[in-house]
């Protein structure tokens, strides 16, 4: 549920939403991590001026907390472009 919430509204913001990919690993037991896999191009729109757009999604995701027990970390990585 968190990462297609993730995944939807970062295809919102970025110039390519079809790179897009939102995984969620398990750190330990009330600890999650979501990493979101983005463009080059599009890694500065995810985070924003002064990391603003990033830290308004934690703070969304943040709420989910009271609803499953979980806290959650965000990271923005670029996809590494493959030369062929």
């Amino acid at each position: 549920m968190i990462e297609n919430f993730v995944r939807d509204f970062a295809r919102l913001i970025v110039s390519h939403p079809d790179k897009i990919v939102v995984k969620r690993q398990n750190i330990d037991e009330n600890f999650d991590e979501i990493v979101i896999y983005a463009h080059k191009n599009d890694a500065g729109k995810l985070i924003g001026k002064e990391g603003r757009m990033i830290n308004a999604l934690k703070t969304v995701i943040g709420g989910c907390k009271a609803k499953d027990g979980i806290s959650y970390r965000v990271n923005v990585q670029v996809i590494e472009e493959s030369k062929g």
